[in-house]
Protein backbone atom coordinates (compact mmCIF):
# COMPACT_ATOMS: atom_id res chain seq x y z
CA UNK A 1 0.00 0.00 0.00
CA UNK A 2 2.91 2.34 0.67
CA UNK A 3 4.44 2.01 -2.82
CA UNK A 4 2.71 3.59 -5.77
CA UNK A 5 2.36 1.25 -8.76
CA UNK A 6 2.93 2.45 -12.32
CA UNK A 7 -0.73 2.83 -13.26
CA UNK A 8 -3.06 5.79 -13.57
CA UNK A 9 -4.83 5.82 -10.22
CA UNK A 10 -8.07 7.51 -9.24
CA UNK A 11 -7.07 7.61 -5.58
CA UNK A 12 -3.70 7.93 -3.85
CA UNK A 13 -2.45 9.93 -0.85
CA UNK A 14 0.71 9.48 1.16
CA UNK A 15 1.05 12.87 2.82
CA UNK A 16 -0.49 16.24 3.59
CA UNK A 17 1.94 18.02 1.25
CA UNK A 18 2.36 16.14 -2.06
CA UNK A 19 0.88 17.83 -5.16
CA UNK A 20 -2.90 17.87 -4.81
CA UNK A 21 -4.60 16.67 -8.01
CA UNK A 22 -8.16 15.82 -6.97
CA UNK A 23 -10.21 16.84 -3.95
CA UNK A 24 -13.80 16.63 -2.67
CA UNK A 25 -15.61 19.71 -1.33
CA UNK A 26 -19.22 20.66 -0.58
CA UNK A 27 -20.78 24.13 -0.77
CA UNK A 28 -22.01 25.63 2.54
CA UNK A 29 -25.55 26.09 1.25
CA UNK A 30 -27.21 25.12 4.55
CA UNK A 31 -24.37 25.81 6.96
CA UNK A 32 -25.59 26.81 10.39
CA UNK A 33 -24.44 26.45 14.00
CA UNK A 34 -26.94 23.91 15.28
CA UNK A 35 -24.83 22.32 18.02
CA UNK A 36 -21.73 24.11 19.34
CA UNK A 37 -18.66 21.94 18.60
CA UNK A 38 -15.68 24.11 19.61
CA UNK A 39 -14.61 27.52 20.94
CA UNK A 40 -14.79 29.17 17.50
CA UNK A 41 -18.39 28.09 16.96
CA UNK A 42 -19.27 29.04 20.52
CA UNK A 43 -18.04 32.59 19.91
CA UNK A 44 -20.19 33.01 16.78
CA UNK A 45 -23.28 31.11 18.00
CA UNK A 46 -25.44 34.21 18.43
CA UNK A 47 -24.07 35.99 15.35
CA UNK A 48 -24.77 33.04 13.07
CA UNK A 49 -23.57 32.42 9.52
CA UNK A 50 -24.11 34.77 6.57
CA UNK A 51 -24.82 32.13 3.93
CA UNK A 52 -24.41 34.34 0.85
CA UNK A 53 -21.02 35.52 2.07
CA UNK A 54 -19.99 31.95 2.94
CA UNK A 55 -21.01 30.75 -0.54
CA UNK A 56 -19.10 33.57 -2.19
CA UNK A 57 -15.97 32.81 -0.17
CA UNK A 58 -16.28 29.08 -0.83
CA UNK A 59 -16.59 29.85 -4.55
CA UNK A 60 -13.34 31.86 -4.39
CA UNK A 61 -11.70 28.93 -2.59
CA UNK A 62 -12.82 26.51 -5.33
CA UNK A 63 -11.65 28.95 -8.03
CA UNK A 64 -8.22 29.20 -6.39
CA UNK A 65 -7.87 25.41 -6.30
CA UNK A 66 -8.82 25.14 -9.98
CA UNK A 67 -6.36 27.90 -10.90
CA UNK A 68 -3.70 25.71 -9.29
CA UNK A 69 -4.66 22.71 -11.47
CA UNK A 70 -6.66 20.88 -8.82
CA UNK A 71 -9.70 18.91 -9.98
CA UNK A 72 -12.54 19.85 -7.59
CA UNK A 73 -15.51 17.56 -6.97
CA UNK A 74 -18.53 19.17 -5.30
CA UNK A 75 -20.76 16.75 -3.41
CA UNK A 76 -24.52 17.50 -3.39
CA UNK A 77 -25.60 19.40 -0.29
CA UNK A 78 -28.63 18.61 1.87
CA UNK A 79 -30.57 20.78 4.30
CA UNK A 80 -30.39 18.21 7.10
CA UNK A 81 -26.56 18.37 7.17
CA UNK A 82 -25.50 21.87 8.39
CA UNK A 83 -21.80 20.97 8.63
CA UNK A 84 -21.48 19.21 5.29
CA UNK A 85 -18.97 21.83 4.09
CA UNK A 86 -16.38 20.03 6.26
CA UNK A 87 -15.79 17.10 3.91
CA UNK A 88 -12.47 16.14 5.52
CA UNK A 89 -14.21 14.48 8.45
CA UNK A 90 -16.31 12.13 6.33
CA UNK A 91 -13.31 10.15 5.11
CA UNK A 92 -9.59 10.06 4.43
CA UNK A 93 -7.32 8.58 1.77
CA UNK A 94 -4.35 6.43 2.81
CA UNK A 95 -2.31 4.93 0.02
CA UNK A 96 -4.83 3.82 -2.60
CA UNK A 97 -7.67 3.29 -0.11
CA UNK A 98 -10.43 5.74 0.72
CA UNK A 99 -11.67 5.08 4.22
CA UNK A 100 -15.24 6.24 4.85
CA UNK A 101 -15.46 7.40 8.43
CA UNK A 102 -18.02 6.66 11.10
CA UNK A 103 -19.37 10.05 12.16
CA UNK A 104 -19.42 10.62 15.89
CA UNK A 105 -22.41 12.95 16.28
CA UNK A 106 -26.05 12.84 15.31
CA UNK A 107 -25.86 16.21 13.53
CA UNK A 108 -23.35 14.72 11.05
CA UNK A 109 -24.53 11.12 10.90
CA UNK A 110 -25.58 10.32 7.32
CA UNK A 111 -23.10 12.60 5.54
CA UNK A 112 -20.97 9.54 4.84
CA UNK A 113 -23.76 8.04 2.70
CA UNK A 114 -23.48 10.94 0.23
CA UNK A 115 -19.76 10.30 -0.13
CA UNK A 116 -20.35 6.56 -0.56
CA UNK A 117 -22.93 7.22 -3.26
CA UNK A 118 -20.47 9.39 -5.21
CA UNK A 119 -17.71 6.79 -4.87
CA UNK A 120 -20.04 4.06 -6.09
CA UNK A 121 -21.18 6.20 -9.04
CA UNK A 122 -17.53 6.77 -9.96
CA UNK A 123 -16.77 3.06 -9.43
CA UNK A 124 -14.17 3.89 -6.79
CA UNK A 125 -13.77 1.24 -4.11
CA UNK A 126 -13.66 2.24 -0.45
CA UNK A 127 -13.32 0.76 3.01
CA UNK A 128 -16.26 1.45 5.30
CA UNK A 129 -15.15 2.02 8.91
CA UNK A 130 -18.40 0.96 10.53
CA UNK A 131 -16.99 -0.61 13.71
CA UNK A 132 -15.25 2.23 15.55
CA UNK A 133 -15.84 5.96 15.75
CA UNK A 134 -13.33 8.05 13.77
CA UNK A 135 -13.33 11.32 11.77
CA UNK A 136 -10.87 12.47 9.12
CA UNK A 137 -9.97 15.70 10.91
CA UNK A 138 -8.09 13.55 13.41
CA UNK A 139 -6.00 11.77 10.75
CA UNK A 140 -2.75 13.49 9.66
CA UNK A 141 -0.56 11.63 7.16
CA UNK A 142 3.21 11.86 6.67
CA UNK A 143 4.32 9.02 4.40
CA UNK A 144 4.41 5.82 6.46
CA UNK A 145 3.49 7.64 9.67
CA UNK A 146 -0.16 8.29 10.49
CA UNK A 147 -0.94 10.55 13.44
CA UNK A 148 -4.43 9.98 14.82
CA UNK A 149 -5.87 12.43 17.32
CA UNK A 150 -7.77 10.96 20.25
CA UNK A 151 -10.76 13.24 20.71
CA UNK A 152 -14.45 13.04 21.47
CA UNK A 153 -14.84 12.27 17.74
CA UNK A 154 -12.16 9.57 17.41
CA UNK A 155 -11.68 6.74 19.90
CA UNK A 156 -8.63 4.63 20.70
CA UNK A 157 -10.26 1.46 19.34
CA UNK A 158 -10.35 3.13 15.90
CA UNK A 159 -6.58 3.70 16.10
CA UNK A 160 -6.09 0.04 16.94
CA UNK A 161 -8.33 -0.95 14.04
CA UNK A 162 -6.34 1.26 11.63
CA UNK A 163 -3.07 -0.24 12.82
CA UNK A 164 -4.41 -3.74 12.13
CA UNK A 165 -5.58 -2.71 8.66
CA UNK A 166 -2.45 -0.72 7.83
CA UNK A 167 0.34 -2.97 9.02
CA UNK A 168 2.92 -1.21 6.79
CA UNK A 169 2.15 2.14 8.42
CA UNK A 170 3.15 3.41 11.85
CA UNK A 171 -0.14 4.59 13.38
CA UNK A 172 0.55 6.90 16.33
CA UNK A 173 -2.24 8.01 18.71
CA UNK A 174 -2.03 11.68 19.77
CA UNK A 175 -4.22 12.68 22.74
CA UNK A 176 -5.02 16.41 22.98
CA UNK A 177 -7.42 18.70 24.81
CA UNK A 178 -10.87 17.74 23.57
CA UNK A 179 -12.25 21.28 23.34
CA UNK A 180 -10.19 21.77 20.16
CA UNK A 181 -12.34 19.17 18.37
CA UNK A 182 -9.91 17.61 15.86
CA UNK A 183 -6.15 17.09 15.69
CA UNK A 184 -5.87 19.31 12.58
CA UNK A 185 -7.08 22.24 14.68
CA UNK A 186 -3.88 22.02 16.76
CA UNK A 187 -1.34 20.19 14.55
CA UNK A 188 -0.69 19.91 10.83
CA UNK A 189 2.23 18.78 8.65
CA UNK A 190 3.00 21.06 5.68
CA UNK A 191 6.24 19.51 4.36
CA UNK A 192 8.58 16.64 5.26
CA UNK A 193 10.44 19.09 7.52
CA UNK A 194 7.85 21.61 8.77
CA UNK A 195 4.70 21.33 10.90
CA UNK A 196 2.30 23.78 12.54
CA UNK A 197 1.46 23.29 16.19
CA UNK A 198 -0.63 24.89 18.93
CA UNK A 199 1.36 23.82 22.02
CA UNK A 200 -1.32 24.67 24.61
CA UNK A 201 -3.46 21.77 23.39
CA UNK A 202 -0.74 19.16 23.89
CA UNK A 203 1.49 17.81 26.64
CA UNK A 204 5.20 18.66 26.78
CA UNK A 205 5.99 15.04 25.91
CA UNK A 206 4.00 15.32 22.68
CA UNK A 207 5.54 18.70 21.84
CA UNK A 208 9.03 17.23 22.32
CA UNK A 209 8.05 14.22 20.19
CA UNK A 210 6.99 16.48 17.29
CA UNK A 211 9.97 18.84 17.80
CA UNK A 212 12.33 15.89 17.25
CA UNK A 213 10.67 15.24 13.89
CA UNK A 214 9.84 18.71 12.53
CA UNK A 215 10.75 22.36 12.50
CA UNK A 216 7.69 23.51 14.45
CA UNK A 217 5.84 26.75 13.72
CA UNK A 218 4.07 27.62 16.97
CA UNK A 219 0.60 29.09 16.51
CA UNK A 220 -0.60 31.68 19.03
CA UNK A 221 -3.87 31.38 20.96
CA UNK A 222 -5.43 34.11 18.80
CA UNK A 223 -4.42 32.44 15.54
CA UNK A 224 -5.49 29.01 16.79
CA UNK A 225 -8.92 30.51 17.42
CA UNK A 226 -8.76 31.60 13.75
CA UNK A 227 -7.72 28.00 12.91
CA UNK A 228 -4.15 28.92 12.01
CA UNK A 229 -3.00 25.28 11.91
CA UNK A 230 -5.82 24.31 9.57
CA UNK A 231 -4.09 25.27 6.33
CA UNK A 232 -4.17 23.22 3.13
CA UNK A 233 -0.92 22.35 1.38
CA UNK A 234 -1.39 21.77 -2.36
CA UNK A 235 2.17 20.69 -3.10
CA UNK A 236 5.52 22.26 -4.02
CA UNK A 237 5.45 24.29 -0.77
CA UNK A 238 2.22 26.07 -1.74
CA UNK A 239 -0.17 26.58 1.17
CA UNK A 240 -3.68 28.04 1.35
CA UNK A 241 -4.11 30.13 4.50
CA UNK A 242 -6.32 32.89 5.91
CA UNK A 243 -5.13 36.50 5.42
CA UNK A 244 -5.91 37.26 9.10
CA UNK A 245 -3.30 34.76 10.34
CA UNK A 246 -0.39 37.10 9.64
CA UNK A 247 2.16 35.48 11.95
CA UNK A 248 1.55 31.96 10.62
CA UNK A 249 1.80 33.25 7.05
CA UNK A 250 5.03 35.15 7.76
CA UNK A 251 6.65 32.13 9.39
CA UNK A 252 5.65 29.94 6.44
CA UNK A 253 7.05 32.48 3.96
CA UNK A 254 10.26 32.74 5.99
CA UNK A 255 10.67 28.99 5.42
CA UNK A 256 10.23 29.27 1.66
CA UNK A 257 6.51 28.53 1.34
CA UNK A 258 4.27 30.29 -1.16
CA UNK A 259 1.28 31.35 0.95
CA UNK A 260 -1.91 31.74 -1.08
CA UNK A 261 -4.25 33.88 1.00
CA UNK A 262 -7.99 33.25 0.59
CA UNK A 263 -10.60 34.79 2.88
CA UNK A 264 -13.01 32.15 4.18
CA UNK A 265 -13.61 33.83 7.55
CA UNK A 266 -17.38 33.36 7.26
CA UNK A 267 -16.89 29.60 6.98
CA UNK A 268 -14.51 29.37 9.93
CA UNK A 269 -17.30 30.70 12.16
CA UNK A 270 -18.62 27.16 12.01
CA UNK A 271 -15.38 25.76 13.39
CA UNK A 272 -13.26 24.66 10.42
CA UNK A 273 -10.95 26.09 7.78
CA UNK A 274 -9.17 24.98 4.58
CA UNK A 275 -8.14 21.49 5.68
CA UNK A 276 -11.54 20.80 7.22
CA UNK A 277 -13.26 21.80 3.96
CA UNK A 278 -11.27 19.44 1.73
CA UNK A 279 -11.07 15.66 1.29
CA UNK A 280 -8.04 14.91 -0.91
CA UNK A 281 -8.36 11.70 -2.89
CA UNK A 282 -5.36 12.08 -5.22
CA UNK A 283 -1.93 13.55 -4.54
CA UNK A 284 1.20 13.02 -6.61
CA UNK A 285 4.75 13.18 -5.23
Amino acid sequence: MTERPNINLKTFCMSEYDVLKRVILCQPQYMTIREVINETQKHFKNEGIHIERALEQHGEFVKTLKENNVDVILLPYHKKYPEQVFTRDVGFTLGQTIFVAKMATEVRSGEENILKQWLEDEEISYYNLIEERIEGGDVVIDQNTIYVGLSNRTEEKAVEQLQRLLNKFDVIPIPFKEKYLHLDCVFNVVSPEVALIYPNALTQKQIDFFAARYDLIEVSEEEQFQLGTNVLCIGNKRVLSLPVNKNVNKQLRDRGFQVIEVDITEIIKSGGSFRCCTLPILREA
